[in-house]
């Protein structure tokens, strides 16, 4: 694969992003057993295979892009080749030393080739300079690939919400510490 350069996204890039395919298969997911007694609280998540393909749909709606994308504290684009072929959005919280990433999206037929990896460590880098000692990362619990990724660049799952985004599907939360 050619080389994946990281760059802010400038205004022309968003009707390139916009356009993206931002859905995703999963063959797992998660599934949770809440158990509440009086004086505990247990909670079990399991990782369970499918037993077909599952297609995705994004939580989020894609043409919300052109109205927010300078609202954020970084949005990050990945070019291959003069290709817009990927993105990240960050929020920035400067009283608590840390950040949330709100989106990764890589166009399909490149995903698994290092990209949202390229991604996260540039945001991780761009955080450890401003000095930010915690970034988090909200995933839909059902994006098995994305929680497969983060949980192989060693973040720690944190924490989860219901029915988290407007299609009411739940978010994961993972934590990465920057040093």
């Amino acid at each position: 694969m050619a080389e994946i350069e990281i760059r802010p996204a400038i205004s022309n890039d968003i009707a390139v992003l916009e356009s993206f395919d931002h859905s995703c298969e999963t063959t797992h997911v998660w599934q949770l057993t809440n158990i509440i007694n009086k004086d505990h609280i247990n909670v079990d998540l399991k990782e369970i295979r499918l037993p077909r393909v599952l297609h995705l749909a994004y939580p989020r709606r894609e043409e919300s892009l052109k109205d927010t994308w300078t609202k954020h504290t970084l949005f990050l684009v990945a070019r291959c080749e003069d290709n817009l072929v990927g993105y990240l959005i960050l929020d920035e919280n400067v009283d608590q030393e840390s950040a949330v990433i709100r989106d990764v999206v890589v166009t399909p037929l490149l995903r698994r080739q290092g990209i949202a990896t390229t991604l996260l460590f540039a945001a991780q880098d761009w955080l450890k300079k401003r000095g930010t000692t915690r970034l988090i990362l909200e995933i839909p619990a059902k994006n098995h690939p994305m929680i497969a990724l983060v949980r192989k660049l060693r973040f720690e799952f944190s924490g989860m919400a219901d029915r988290y985004y407007a299609n009411h599907d739940m978010a994961f939360f993972f934590v990465s510490l920057l040093k």
